[in-house]
């Protein structure tokens, strides 16, 4: 079954939305996949679009430095999080 490209935007808006709630902590594909009541491999191709327009950022590597074999996190980039939060104050 094919997505629409609308729906499929507006699925990514929410995965920032709640990324930006969460900032600065990043969050595992499998935490956001949850939240927004998603597939996790459906969310995976949603974050990679998003980590190639440059709003997000991946993080392969646990806190301790150590790279993850499977795993990543994600997080807002900076210019993201500042213009989430200028949309906010309004």
């Amino acid at each position: 079954m094919k997505i629409s490209n609308s729906k499929r935007s507006k699925i990514s808006e929410q995965i920032l939305a709640y990324l930006y709630s969460i900032s600065p902590k990043p969050a595992f594909t499998l935490y956001i996949a949850q939240e927004i009541a998603r597939n996790e491999e459906f969310v995976k191709t949603l974050l990679l679009d998003l980590k190639e327009k440059q709003l997000i950022l991946e993080i392969k590597k646990n806190p301790k430095g150590v790279p993850y074999l499977k795993r990543s996190r994600w997080r807002l980039t900076e210019k993201t999080f500042n213009l989430y939060k200028s949309k906010q104050t309004i």
